[in-house]
């Protein structure tokens, strides 16, 4: 029998069916092409896959001050921050505009002598921040006097012996540990910065009895510098009844991050000395003044009276 392919096999096999029509080649179908017939397989052509397109939905965005990216771009994503915030800070800044505080003419920025040499002046705002923990301004400033009636520069306060700087820091808390501190860190001073005090946060933290709330307030008022929050017990106090902290915070070093995250920077150095005075005043850590608050209606922490 022949084993004839093509046209001439298609030919001879439907003409042999009466009433059936003639195929020829030409007249296949689309899916019975020549390799189909001849027995060979067809190639198909690979399919092209669509590319797919990730869409960005993309939504107005504003910076931390509120206002709307400078270059148009809308691909930032929004920052959390405190409910009513603005209209908080406004009446703290409405509350505290009088000055009368205690941190206000008895603060760090308040006890050093204003016409000392640059470095004998920031070594004072070290000492004053260094006395100030765990103590009240009233007690920091008159310890601070009475150092300066002496002659506060570090050469003699590391001539001075420690029974005589004890009683002249006395009673500021913690001041036996104090005076350890205080001549720990001027030897430092005096052998590797030439007197003066370090201009770097982590320096600073790095020195005896000095911690990151006194860092940064060292920064901003010795070298006027903003290099983070200074969180006291005021400031953590208040930030977690109004809030302003994503979630609740424990430490003020948590705190501190918390804040920095949303809170514009050009308000990092005034957010300080704004609660402080704040704390010291109405915002009370027992029995707060709320009745003479102006947030009492936006404070979720406001008391009834």
């Amino acid at each position: 029998m022949s084993t004839a392919t093509g046209q001439r096999m298609v030919t001879r096999g439907m003409s042999r069916c009466p009433g059936h029509r003639l195929f020829l080649e030409e007249n296949l179908p689309r899916s019975l092409g020549k390799d189909t017939v001849s027995g060979k397989k067809e190639k198909r052509k690979p399919v092209r896959r669509q590319r797919k397109v990730k869409l960005e939905i993309a939504y107005e965005t504003s910076d931390r001050n509120g206002a709307v990216d400078s270059d148009g771009s809308t691909s930032k994503k929004l920052k959390w921050e405190p409910l009513n915030w603005r209209l908080q800070l406004e009446n703290i800044r409405e509350m505290r505009k009088s000055k009368d505080a205690p941190v206000d003419h008895m603060g760090a920025e308040q006890c050093h002598d204003q016409n000392a040499a640059p470095e004998v002046m920031r070594y004072q705002v070290l000492l004053s921040l260094m006395l100030s923990s765990q103590t009240k301004d009233q007690v920091t400033a008159a310890a601070m006097g009475r150092l300066r009636e002496r002659g506060l520069t570090l050469d003699n306060i590391l001539q001075m012996d420690d029974n005589t700087l004890g009683q002249l820091i006395y009673p500021v808390g913690f001041w036996r540990s104090k005076v350890q501190y205080i001549k720990q860190t001027s030897k430092i001073l005096k052998q590797q910065y030439g007197g003066d005090i370090p201009a770097t946060v982590a320096e600073l933290v790095a020195l005896p009895g000095v911690g990151p709330k006194m860092a940064h307030l060292a920064m901003a008022i010795a070298w006027d510098t903003v290099s983070g929050i200074a969180v006291d017990t005021h400031v953590h106090r208040i930030t977690n009844r109004l809030k302003w902290t994503k979630k609740g915070t424990k430490y003020p070093e948590e705190t501190r991050a918390a804040l920095e995250d949303w809170l514009p920077r050009q308000l990092w150095k005034e957010i300080n000395w704004l609660l402080v005075g704040f704390g010291q005043q109405i915002c009370l850590p027992v029995n707060p003044r709320c009745g003479n608050c102006l947030n009492r209606g936006l404070c979720p922490a406001a008391q009834s009276p």
